[in-house]
């Protein structure tokens, strides 16, 4: 990720949170190539109002099959498209069978396109989570959905928005996966959300007690070492906020490179044998979709998958929940 994207990613994270409601144009990105029945577009009605989303449809879904939804919500300064195409998730959900729906933010709301995920005083977080969890529900009524494989996925301002659906509905998911965002609960307005992106976060509220009957969602982290628009000191604090919902305790970190990749240190945290989070730090990855298409906005091509591996990770869940 360049210098400029960098500095245009701060400032467009920045601006957000004092955002009027004016129109903006969104980031131009390349559609990604699939047939108009596999990527289709739709709204859906939520507390915030309508919400464009569009939706990743493998080819040849039978009315029979129960196929797992995997949301992927995107950052400041993107849209469903943008996303779609740095991350090239839809090209892993064609070969490993699932949906991919891609939410949208509604430029009204927010100049920049980004989730205002920290605007949790007033309500509009709430809201917005709200609307999301329509359009969840919207394609699982619609489309041939397995209810008991749905994970979140976000990067940014959207992996703040994910994380905080996944704390609202742990029963829901049975994963989320978080790049280069903020741990739940560290912000509340446009002041301290600013605050935790340098890492000078105030204390952290309290996260909800997870209920006897719940298992918490396994949470996946990964962020960059040099990212200067979201501290990275953000994703191990989200890992270990998370463990300690459910007292996981972390094990030995290791140290993982294939190729000229850069190299990631992995920490997990387990509690009696389960995975409860997986805390990924990327050697040298600024602000952006780690291992994502080259030329697209936020994404380096340098980093490890971050797709591949949030999908590993997910389809684990996935299995262990079947088991």
């Amino acid at each position: 990720m360049t210098q400029t994207a960098m500095r245009v990613g701060t400032k467009a994270l920045k601006e957000s949170l004092r955002a009027a409601p004016l129109a903006a144009k969104p980031v131009t990105a390349k559609k990604p190539r699939a047939s108009s029945t596999e990527w289709t577009a739709g709204i859906a009605i939520g507390a915030a109002g309508p919400r464009r989303y569009r939706l990743y449809k493998p080819p040849g879904v039978r009315k029979t099959e129960s196929l797992p939804l995997l949301v992927m919500l995107h950052g400041c300064g993107q849209d469903a498209d943008a996303l779609a195409a740095s991350s090239r998730m839809n090209s892993i959900a064609k070969r490993e069978r699932f949906f991919v729906l891609y939410p949208e933010q509604d430029r009204l709301s927010n100049v920049q396109g980004c989730w205002n995920w920290y605007d949790t005083r007033n309500g509009r977080a709430q809201a917005e989570a709200h609307s999301i969890s329509a359009a969840i529900e919207q394609i699982c009524l619609t489309q041939a959905v397995d209810r008991k494989r749905i994970a979140l996925a976000g990067i940014s301002a959207g992996a703040g928005m994910a994380v905080l659906i996944a704390t609202q509905h742990p029963d829901r998911f049975r994963a989320v996966a978080m790049h280069s965002g903020i741990a739940p609960g560290v912000a509340h307005s446009s002041a301290s959300a600013i605050k935790a992106m340098f890492g000078k976060g105030a204390t952290p509220s309290p996260l909800p007690p997870v209920p006897p009957d719940v298992q918490l969602p396994a949470l996946l982290v990964v962020h960059g070492t040099a990212d200067r628009v979201v501290a990275p000191a953000n994703g191990r604090e989200a890992a270990e906020r998370w463990a300690e919902r459910v007292s996981a305790k972390a094990s030995q970190p290791r140290t993982v490179q294939r190729g000229t990749r850069y190299a990631a240190t992995i920490t997990d945290y387990r509690k009696a044998g389960r995975l409860v989070a997986t805390h990924c730090e990327i050697a040298q990855l600024a602000h952006a979709w780690s291992g994502g298409a080259a030329g697209q906005p936020f994404s380096d091509a340098k980093g490890p998958d971050a797709s591949r591996m949030i999908w590993a990770f997910v389809a684990k869940e996935f299995r262990r929940e079947a088991e």
